[in-house]
């Protein structure tokens, strides 16, 4: 079983739960999912937030509040194909967006650093350009060199439709994993009655024990999920749309066009027009 501890953050976050690969040829088998099951090569993982409610102490006032009118703390996770938790930290107050929570992060500072020793840079299939090794996220978070986000969602080509379509698919994971979780541990499906610090407790073991499920009971755990074989709809897809004004690279948009491209060209699988076709932009 992969290695799973807690860790005090320096930065702030209260705790961390983490099995992320030591090695580019572990990296290389999780790329390997996402390609086999969701048709999104060069992919390490699938990355979003998910707000805990809870019922903070009346001392705290209105830290913990959030958008939607709730208290919560963030669930900041990263996700494999098959929906197990590579990295998963919580605590921080969810007044604070997904993107503001990973900025923050250990996992942010890491990427940058590449202390999670990525992959070099590889084509992709029938292409002659490399280009990194990325993670899938929402438009809550930064388009950079490793973090793929997609296009917004006006005036949208063709072709950059398609592109967000796919990546919608591979990023479903990490929404599944979330649903997974919950449905499995119910007490994250309402307002929780103790205190910050329990509540984090709380998350991280029910994180740890889902990656404990995943490896132990493999399918018969995740079996409530759509197969990512079939090509299915994401329920939502307008959700990854959501303009929030980060400023991103000419480097990070020429790498988004390259899988753009791909998408259209090499990689392109015969349902993904009839599935643009049903959303709404």
């Amino acid at each position: 079983m992969a290695d799973i501890r807690d860790v005090q953050d320096v930065l702030g976050v209260i705790a961390v739960v983490e099995a992320v690969p030591s090695s580019a040829e572990a990296w290389r088998k999780i790329a390997e999912g996402f390609s086999g099951l969701w048709n999104f090569p060069n992919c390490l993982g699938a990355l979003d937030g998910k707000h805990i409610e809870f019922r903070p102490p009346r001392s705290m006032g209105s830290y913990y509040y959030n958008y939607k009118g709730g208290n919560s703390i963030v669930l900041l996770a990263l996700v494999d194909a098959q929906y197990k938790f590579l990295f998963a930290d919580v605590g921080c107050n969810g007044r604070i967006s997904d993107g503001g929570v990973y900025r923050d992060s250990v996992l942010s500072e890491a990427i940058s650093r590449n202390s999670f020793n990525f992959p070099p840079s590889m084509n992709l299939p029938g292409m002659n350009q490399p280009v990194p090794y990325v993670i899938v996220a929402d438009d809550a978070f930064p388009l950079t060199k490793n973090i793929m986000k997609p296009y917004k969602s006006r005036h949208l080509s063709v072709e950059q439709k398609v592109y967000n379509y796919r990546l919608s698919r591979a990023r479903r994971t990490v929404e599944n994993a979330f649903g997974i979780l919950s449905n499995r541990f119910r007490i994250l499906l309402k307002k929780i009655e103790l205190s910050p610090e329990k509540v984090e407790n709380i998350t991280l073991a029910a994180c740890t024990l889902h990656n404990f499920l995943i490896e132990e009971c493999g399918g018969g755990y995740t079996a409530s999920c759509e197969d990512g074989t079939s090509g299915g709809e994401i329920t939502n897809l307008g959700r990854i749309a959501r303009n929030v004004g980060n400023r991103s690279s000419n480097e990070s948009q020429g790498i988004r066009d390259l899988f753009r491209d791909y998408f259209n060209g090499n990689g392109s699988v015969p349902w993904q027009w009839d599935a643009i076709e049903k959303f709404n932009y």
